[in-house]
């Protein structure tokens, strides 16, 4: 097999050296390729180097905890060239959920930025970390922390060789979000960074004029899998925002002639409800994509009425991210689909005894291909049940495929609710309620009842405005009951300032079914 590795932005920087790699809005820094690359390979000197440096050997963890920023792209392409196994961690996390990844990846270093020094002045309390690095331009650590600042003119990107890596060795461990317990470290293997951007850049035909900004956070998956890696490895332009600003990502995306945009639900929302939208030069865009969580049909419909095509991605951090695509003209036919799946890579739908289901019926979707991770950071029970013994990865979302091969996301395995012995899918639900005039926002989840066996209850957020207020539970059953056979309308509806969601926009139901178990009020 090929020696594939992850270092896609050293391959890159040797093909193309001076093409424009990477914009940072925050400062208007521009980066060809060969200059990111030199930041990347000095920082796999200082993380590789035992005397002045880190020491850190193939293999060992280290941890970053930074926003989106320039130091936090020379960690992690560092962190590939060294060798060493990187560990995003999520800037919103607690001092004590950091302290398990610590502890669960044994991490031997925590390089980290200047704001979330409070994290690490708690976390002192709950684990340790043998080696810590800040991460600021022009300022000093305290105690015994190193300075990557004062660091950094030590060493010289002349002459640096990549450690080797073969196609099965650790690049990064992606702890998930643990919306269902503790969360758990995806093992994410060179191979699959590798096929991850070669699959996307080819499934999604990207080229290499395209560029395209990325506001959602790096320590994620999604930010680094799409659109990253991909666009870097076919030598397009990343624009990298600090942070979500609605008015700035539209003059970005006009000034900068941004052309393939991905984003989530709650962020296109937010985007489309910005007064900048109304008037944003789109003219440059060549389609928009949305993944994370399923996507509202009004949301697509709102970009389409100002000349845009948008589409809808599917992924896991297990997975990829990037696992179907469709082009432009699919996307506007096949609305709510996710598309095909992508070169290289398999789907089946399992029902509940792991047979392959016709299309048209609902089953669990399950993905095989070069793009899926090794399993779960010593945890091999978790991998067992997710990996098969054949190499099938259980997602847990339940999808359908149509006659014509396209897949549409019918909800989780762990949402979908039995009333009355009928399967009834949530997704299915709360995309007939986001049609519903005065409902901003929908969640549905499967609550016990002593007759149906389970009955759904909606959480529903209002619009602002008369519409919002005019909403009941009986206005909004009655509007269901024109569109879904009666079983599926949920027996209780409770209105709600917002949905509780992760950072990449996905509802936590845990917290809405603890909400409805204890005190509520009535619709």
């Amino acid at each position: 097999m090929i020696a594939l590795h992850a270092d896609l932005l050293g391959e890159r920087a040797r093909l193309t050296p001076e093409k424009t790699a990477l914009v940072f809005v925050r400062t208007g820094e521009r980066l060809t390729y060969r200059e990111l690359d030199g930041r990347a390979a000095r920082m796999a000197r200082f993380l590789s180097d035992p005397a002045g440096g880190l020491g850190l050997a193939k293999g060992e963890r280290a941890g970053l905890l930074a926003n989106n920023s320039l130091e936090f792209l020379d960690v992690f392409f560092g962190a590939i060239k060294a060798g060493v196994v990187v560990v995003p961690l999520g800037t919103r996390l607690t001092a004590r959920e950091v302290a398990h990844v610590v502890r669960d990846s044994g991490m031997a270093a925590l390089l980290y930025a200047p704001e979330h020094a409070g994290t690490l002045r708690a976390l002192e309390a709950e684990a340790t970390v043998p080696r810590r690095v800040l991460l600021a331009p022009g300022e000093r650590a305290g105690g015994d922390d190193l300075s990557w600042a004062e660091a950094v003119e030590r060493y010289d990107a002349a002459g640096f060789e990549r450690v080797p890596c073969a196609p099965e060795e650790l690049c990064a461990l992606l702890y998930t979000s643990g919306t269902t317990g503790k969360p758990k470290g995806v093992m994410v293997p060179h191979r699959m960074v590798a096929w991850n951007a070669i699959g996307t850049a080819l499934g999604w035909q990207l080229r290499e004029e395209d560029v395209s900004p990325i506001f959602t956070p790096l320590y994620h998956a999604g930010g680094l899998g799409a659109f990253l890696m991909p666009v870097l490895a076919i030598g397009g332009t990343v624009v990298l925002h600090a942070g979500f600003d609605a008015e700035e990502i539209w003059r970005t995306v006009a000034a900068e002639r941004c052309t393939v945009v991905l984003g989530v639900p709650t962020i296109w929302k937010l985007l489309s409800e910005a007064p900048a939208f109304a008037s944003a030069d789109l003219s440059s865009v060549r389609w928009l994509i949305s993944g994370g969580a399923p996507l509202p049909l009004f949301v697509i419909e709102t970009y389409e009425r100002r000349g845009v095509a948008f589409k809808q991605g599917y992924g896991l951090t297990e997975v990829g991210v990037n696992c179907f695509a469709m082009t432009v003209e699919e996307a506007a036919r096949k609305k709510g689909s996710i598309g095909k799946p992508l070169m290289w890579t398999e789907a089946r739908l399992a029902d509940e005894a792991g047979g392959e289901l016709p299309a048209g019926e609902v089953g669990e979707l399950c993905l095989r291909g070069p793009h899926v991770c090794l399993g779960y950071w010593r945890n091999p029970e978790a991998t067992r049940a997710a990996v098969d013994g054949e190499g099938w990865f259980h997602t847990g979302d339940l999808a359908r495929r149509d006659a014509d091969g396209f897949y549409t996301i019918a909800g989780r395995r762990k949402d979908m609710l039995i009333s009355g012995g009928v399967n009834v899918y949530p997704a299915e639900i709360e995309g007939e309620l986001l049609l519903c005039p005065g409902v901003a926002d929908a969640a549905v989840v499967g609550v016990p009842h002593e007759t149906w066996g389970e009955s759904g209850v909606a959480f529903v957020v209002r619009q602002p405005g008369p519409e919002g207020e005019s909403l009941s539970a009986p206005s909004l059953a009655l509007f269901l009951e024109g569109r879904l056979a009666r079983y599926k309308v949920p027996r209780e509806f409770l209105f709600v300032e917002a949905l509780p969601r992760t950072p990449y926009g996905k509802v936590v139901k845990g917290e809405l079914l603890d909400r409805w178990a204890g005190p509520r009020g009535g619709a």
